[in-house]
């Protein structure tokens, strides 16, 4: 029997959560997974409202930050493989979000760049993505929920 990662995770989680001693916690992979779920759940029809994919979502804002880039370096960038994308650069490109041009170092070398339509939707996504984000975080105390996103940031930085 083959089950996934996110069935391993969901199952461990409600497993863990139930279980757990009083003096012990749950791993942290399965106490943040329904989160991240949750959130996934949340940022689906913001995407949906502008017609981009997650992994569009990530190539806009990677190449809003990095205005030009490889696609090799864009990849790696998102941490995706740069064959997985090439569909999702071509959705981006015919919905005219970003541009693919020859590089002028090496004409085999496409440069990747984001239009401003791209911008725009990218800060549109962001935005629907904030508020979503702001109603879920509401459920915590204002200290509560600075020393969460601290927390994360500090968790991320330390990868």
């Amino acid at each position: 029997m083959h089950i996934s990662y996110a069935q391993a995770y969901d199952c461990a989680s409600a497993i863990f959560w139930s279980v757990t001693a009083a003096d012990e916690r749950p791993d942290l992979a399965a106490m943040l997974y329904p989160l991240v779920r949750t959130l996934i759940a949340e940022e689906m029809p913001v995407l949906a409202e502008h017609d981009v994919s997650m992994w569009g979502y990530s190539v806009l804002v990677a190449l809003d930050e990095t205005p030009v880039r490889t696609q090799s370096a864009l990849a790696e960038a998102i941490g995706a493989d740069k064959s997985r994308i090439i569909g999702t650069l071509d959705e981006l490109q015919d919905a005219g979000l970003i541009e693919r041009t020859p590089d002028p170092d090496d004409r085999r070398v496409r440069l990747l760049s984001i239009t401003a339509k791209g911008r725009r939707v990218r800060r549109a996504v962001r935005k629907g993505i904030r508020v979503r984000e702001e109603r879920l975080l509401a459920k915590l105390p204002a200290a509560d929920r600075q020393g969460f996103l601290r927390a994360l940031r500090a968790l991320h930085r330390d990868k």
